[in-house]
C-alpha cells in the first residue's frame, strides 16, 4: 500500500503555510499558470525574501527521471521546472504508526509536520518526489525520488529553528542522526548562476553559539504567484 493510502486513514492534512507561517497565494498564477494557486515555491533567505524570491527550487532541466537533481533557478511564472505541489499528511507521529519512519525519530520529532513535496510540472503530478536515494549523510545530494515509498522522500518542519521570518530548516524523514540532524542544504560558497549548476544536499544542521541556524539550511514558501 502507497504511502498515502496508509497515512490517509489515520491523519488530517495540515497546509504547510501554518506549519513554516508561509505566505499565502495571490490572486495570480503559480510558477505556471497550469499548476494554479496551490502550487509551493520553495525557498532561501540567502537569495530573496517572501516578497521577492529571487531564486526557487526547481528540477534541472525539467528532467522526469529518478536521481533528477534538485536546484535553485531563477523564479519565474512560466518555468513548469518549478512546479511543485506538497501533500501534508499529517504528524511524524502518524508516518511512524504507519511503519514509515523510525522510533528514533518519532521520539524526537513525533508533533511536527512532515510532507512529501511532488514535482508537478503544469500542474501534472509525476509520481516523483524531493527526496535523497540513500540514508542521508553529509553531502547526500537532493534528487527525485518515487514518492510513497520511503521515509526519504518525507521532509519535516524542524519547529524548534523557526526564525521571526518564518523560515525554518527541514529534516529529511529517513535521518538517523538526531543531536544534529541531516536537513535540507543549498552548498556553501555556492551561487545559483554557478556552471554546473550546485546540487541541493543533506548536511547536518548547523547552529551557532547563540542559536541561530545557517542561513544555507532555512526554507520557506509561498503559494500561488512567486511575484
Amino acid at each position: 500500500m502507497s504511502m498515502k493510502k496508509r497515512i490517509a486513514a489515520s491523519a488530517a492534512a495540515v497546509a504547510l503555510v501554518s506549519g513554516l507561517g508561509i505566505a499565502g497565494a495571490s490572486a495570480a498564477s503559480a510558477a505556471t499558470p497550469s499548476c494554479g494557486p496551490t502550487c509551493v515555491n520553495i525557498f532561501s533567505p540567502v537569495f530573496g525574501n517572501h516578497k521577492h524570491p529571487n531564486f526557487i527550487v526547481d528540477v534541472f532541466k525539467q528532467g522526469q527521471a529518478v536521481g533528477q537533481p534538485i536546484i535553485l533557478f531563477r523564479a519565474s511564472n512560466s518555468d513548469p521546472a518549478e512546479d511543485f505541489t506538497y501533500s501534508a499528511q499529517g504528524t511524524v507521529g502518524d508516518f511512524f504508526a504507519a511503519g514509515l519512519v523510525s522510533a528514533a525519530l518519532n521520539l524526537h520529532y513525533h508533533a511536527f509536520q512532515a510532507y512529501e513535496v511532488e514535482y508537478s510540472p503544469f500542474g501534472a503530478d509525476t509520481g516523483l518526489c524531493v527526496g535523497v536515494g540513500s540514508t542521508p549523510v553529509n553531502g547526500t545530494r537532493v534528487t527525485l525520488q518515487p514518492c510513497g515509498v520511503s521515509a526519504r522522500t518525507i521532509w519535516v518542519i524542524d519547529k524548534f529553528d523557526v526564525t521571526k521570518n518564518g523560515y525554518a530548516p527541514l529534516i529529511n524523514g529517513a535521518d538517523t542522526n538526531f543531536s544534529h540532524p541531516f536537513v535540507l542544504t543549498y552548498p556553501q560558497d555556492s551561487f545559483p548562476t554557478d556552471m554546473p549548476r550546485p546540487v541541493l544536499i543533506t548536511e547536518n544542521l548547523q547552529k551557532f553559539s547563540n542559536g541561530s541556524v545557517n542561513d544555507r539550511q532555512l526554507w520557506s514558501a509561498k503559494l500561488g504567484s512567486v511575484f
